[in-house]
């Protein structure tokens, strides 16, 4: 005979349903703060598991505690470690126990949670977090069962229900945008700053639409740790050229579409750096894609004629203009969901405690 679980599932998350852009700037974890966040989560009493995912869109902490643990210390750690009031973090922040993680999750990782409803990259991220709490030793049996079926729940939505159909990957989307502005996508430049998932999903659609002219930069040509890969390796995937980032600055006015993705901390790209592109190339225009969290381009650049600057919450916005047509998908997908959070929570109440 099985006996109830004591498991107590949490989340304590942000994004685009709580929080505008420049809060979740504030919020979001720096990329190379990772190790330490992790250090002091395992200090917080009653926490047996955690997991952290930190994208451009969303920051949120899923864990696994036994009876001790409460959550507002959670909170109270991550208001300190970012500098922030715990007001400010409660008010911007959900929580979620038990079932409703479930439910959230298989959500977030089949893109119905997400600002482009129905977007493929947040599963490869969710994966890429997952990866990391595994090698950190970060999850146990309870949040390496919930993710795996997050997975599987996932796979499932999107062969199974029409939730991704249409330009639902941000990659089309800026295809989309850039052949609003330019016409024809492959007579344009394209330079990616950058080589995470986001880059290398712009990099294949411009590719498959025909574009020869696809660079790469970035800070260094080490490894990234957004991707876990060079520049130069993800240049090479699609047959592109590589620029040295020393260069990127004099031969902005040399690209038609610029995308930003990286994990700096500040802005690469300034207004004045703009401008000064714009007087070499004064008749053709620029468009500019800011898919970094915190931003890589100043706002003041969208001010230059002739430049076009999108961020994140712009981009979403062109991704759901078909969303009215997939409400009906949407929602019977969210249903399915809910039928398969259920069956799982009530398998992970059946199992053995954690330890306490």
């Amino acid at each position: 005979m099985s006996t109830t679980s004591e498991c107590s599932l949490f989340l304590l998350g942000t994004s685009h349903q709580v929080a505008n852009l420049n809060e979740r700037e504030t919020i979001a974890l720096p990329p190379d703060s990772t190790d330490m966040f992790y250090r002091g989560l395992e200090n917080l009493r009653g926490l047996e598991e955690c997991l952290v995912l930190n994208t451009c869109n969303r920051t949120e902490i899923y864990g696994a505690a036994n009876h001790s643990f409460e959550i507002d210390q959670l909170i109270q750690y991550l208001a300190n470690f970012r500098n922030l009031s715990e007001e400010f973090i409660s008010q911007r922040t959900y929580q979620r126990s038990g079932e409703d993680v479930v439910r959230h999750l298989f959500e977030v990782a089949s893109g119905i949670d997400s600002q482009m409803v129905g977007e493929t990259e947040i599963l490869g991220q969710l994966k890429k977090a997952y990866d990391e709490a595994s090698e950190r030793n970060s999850t146990g049996k309870f949040l390496n069962r919930l993710f795996q079926k997050s997975f599987q729940a996932a796979k499932w939505a999107r062969t199974n229900t029409g939730i991704s159909r249409g330009q639902v990957n941000l990659g089309n989307v800026l295809c989309e945008l850039a052949r609003r502005i330019f016409g024809r996508i492959d007579q344009c430049r394209l330079l990616v700053v950058g080589a995470g998932e986001v880059a290398e999903s712009a990099l294949e659609a411009f590719k498959s639409r025909g574009s020869e002219a696809i660079t790469v930069t970035g800070r260094t040509f080490d490894w990234c740790p957004l991707s876990r890969r060079k520049p130069d390796e993800l240049a090479q995937k699609f047959d592109g050229f590589t620029l040295a980032y020393s260069k990127f600055h004099e031969s902005l006015h040399l690209f038609d579409v610029v995308l930003a993705s990286t994990a700096s901390a500040k802005a690469l790209l300034t207004k004045t750096q703009v401008e000064n592109a714009m007087r070499k190339r004064p008749s053709k225009p620029l468009f500019l894609i800011d898919a970094s969290v915190p931003r890589n381009v100043e706002d003041a650049a969208s001010t230059v004629d002739n430049v076009f600057l999108y961020n994140m919450d712009d981009v979403s916005t062109i991704a759901n203009e078909n969303l009215q047509s997939r409400l009906s998908e949407v929602e019977r997908c969210r249903v399915a969901l809910s039928k398969r959070a259920i069956r799982l929570w009530e398998q992970i109440q059946a199992q053995p405690s954690l330890p306490s």
